[in-house]
């Protein structure tokens, strides 16, 4: 059976039975858009009863979730290295050394994720399958590119570098995002950093 089946079959049968969520109260160090979306998301059951984040690309971090909406952590994470809220046509059927400086974007909006592994064999999840942008542990490509040095950095700049994957601290992926996402599926909301809220999230942008 075709494994997207499979995960959207899951997605509808966790939506079916779940009632929205109680009102959470997001991380207090979150911006205001991503605890509006939070609120929105919990209230309206809109993450179908599945542990959920919310990735604030202007803010570089991310916000998990239980599939009840508590709050469990937020961290800081690396980002496409350019700015843009569409992953460019084909991108996932490209080698890495085929993709232009300007279409190293993390795409923004609402995706279910899937758990998945990368060449070496490595356990990551799939954020968006075909445009292989993924959530992984952050892994040094080179040496020049001091991703870690990037992650403790208070520079959001800084956190700029990938070719569109999300990059967490390992510490923080095996204690919130292997054990909720790793082994089935997951809603990650990501936020826009180019184009305007309501045009990625349209009912969210309108909620108290």
């Amino acid at each position: 059976m075709n494994r997207r089946y499979v995960f959207a079959a899951v997605a509808a049968a966790c939506a079916l039975a779940t009632m929205p969520t109680a009102a959470v109260e997001p991380p207090k160090d979150a911006s205001a858009t991503a605890r509006q979306l939070v609120r929105w998301a919990t209230e309206n059951g809109d993450h179908q009863g599945l542990p959920f984040a919310v990735i604030d690309k202007p803010a570089a971090r991310i916000h998990v979730f239980s599939a009840q909406g508590q709050w469990l952590g937020s961290s800081p994470v690396l980002l496409g290295a350019a700015l843009g809220d569409r992953s460019a046509p084909d991108i996932g059927q490209r080698p890495l050394s085929q993709i232009r400086p300007e279409e190293r974007t993390t795409p923004a909006g609402r995706f279910v994720t899937e758990p998945g592994r990368n060449l070496r064999g490595e356990d990551i999840v799939w954020i968006d399958y075909e445009s292989a942008v993924s959530l992984h542990r952050v892994r040094s490509v080179r040496a020049s590119e001091r991703r870690h040095q990037r992650l403790r950095s208070q520079g959001v700049g800084d956190k700029r570098i990938s070719y569109g994957c999300v990059n967490a601290p390992e510490g923080f992926y095996n204690q919130f995002i292997a054990p909720l996402f790793g082994q089935s599926p997951g809603v990650v909301y990501v936020l826009p950093d180019t184009e305007d809220f309501a045009t990625i999230f349209e009912a969210a942008s309108t909620y108290p």
